[in-house]
């Protein structure tokens, strides 16, 4: 995987995954794949522009948060759906939700790309470009620069989702 910082405020990532567009568009869009990688926080997107976004909480993201004295909302990340043209692009807002820090900060903007890699059949490079324009706690914890918490932020989540549709298993299997 690769990283690309392009400004303080935009963080580009891209990995090359062994699937077809098709398949890495549903893992990232269907709340049934969601729950298999990363935190396992299903997703929800209701893909037509101006269509909501909004991920949730899951039992065991509940009694982690109790444990450690504190709450966390049942939605924990919302936003819209800018554009959406299955299976190569989306673009959304995207906000996390679960720390007041992060919540009080402006929506930032998330766009997903899926092109085929040009030298290997069958293998897609998917490019994740995050723009956090005003939101340096929601930067920070998306970098990955804290292992504890939200772990390793957006290179944690997009290893785990090339693990899981190269492999069949994500990291926590």
């Amino acid at each position: 995987m690769t990283i690309e910082t392009t400004a303080a405020t935009t963080q580009v990532y891209r990995v090359w995954i062994k699937a077809s567009p098709e398949r890495i568009w549903e893992a990232i869009t269907d709340p049934e794949w969601t729950t298999r990688y990363a935190y396992s926080a299903p997703a929800y997107f209701d893909l037509r522009q101006g269509g909501s976004y909004y991920s949730t909480a899951t039992k065991e993201m509940k009694e982690y948060a109790a444990a450690n004295g504190f709450e966390v909302p049942d939605t924990i990340i919302d936003g819209e759906v800018l554009e959406s043209d299955p299976p190569r692009r989306l673009v959304q807002t995207w906000r996390m939700l679960m720390d007041p820090t992060t919540a009080a900060e402006p929506f930032t903007t998330l766009t997903y790309e899926i092109d085929d890699a040009k030298t290997q059949p069958g293998v897609c490079r998917l490019t994740v470009t995050h723009q956090l324009t005003d939101a340096p706690a929601t930067a920070a914890m998306v970098a990955g620069t804290d292992d504890g918490g939200a772990g390793g932020g957006w290179q944690w989540i997009l290893s785990d989702l090339k693990t899981l549709l190269e492999t069949g298993k994500s990291f926590s299997q």
